[in-house]
């Protein structure tokens, strides 16, 4: 399994062992755009791999902060009382690049930029951009892939 993650359709792509399409979610990347450098907030493009899991078992709506469950469910009062946090919700699927100077190492590495699959609110809108870097999921579906896509698997980002 690995997946395709297009910027321009803002949509991400589950592939079989033979490239084809198994499922297709809507997703929202950065709202900067692409790029890779640290501090950027953009979404890196290239090739990655899925380094961590992070989030099994949870509840859905979890909020995680610095990849640790806070003990708060999100709710529509809780997204109140906090409206600018970057909420990361449920499960973390944690990427690491695989192109040295391109998206891996230095200034440019995805995993050291903490840049994340990852559930948010039922408000957030999916299919444009809106992140601070991250690829955003809906949290029914990034249960659904945290459980079909195993650690190492490839994550092609690419603009088209």
């Amino acid at each position: 399994m690995k997946l395709r993650i297009s910027i321009a359709r803002q949509g991400m792509s589950l592939l079989d062992e033979h490239g084809r399409i198994v499922r297709d979610y809507p997703v929202s990347t950065a709202a900067a755009g692409v790029g890779e450098m640290s501090g950027s907030f953009r979404t890196p493009r290239g090739c990655h791999i899925v380094r961590a899991k992070i989030g099994a078992g949870q509840s859905e709506n979890t909020v995680f902060v610095r990849r640790r469950p806070t003990g708060e469910i999100w709710s529509p009062a809780l997204g109140e009382a906090f409206p600018g946090r970057d909420w990361i919700l449920t499960r973390i699927l944690w990427l690491s690049g695989c192109e040295p100077g391109h998206n891996r190492l230095g200034r440019v590495d995805t995993m050291r930029r903490y840049i994340y699959l990852h559930g948010s609110p039922d408000t957030v809108d999916m299919g444009r951009p809106g992140s601070h870097g991250c690829v955003r999921m809906r949290n029914a579906d990034i249960v659904e892939l945290f459980d079909l896509l195993p650690v190492y698997s490839e994550v092609d980002i690419r603009e088209d």
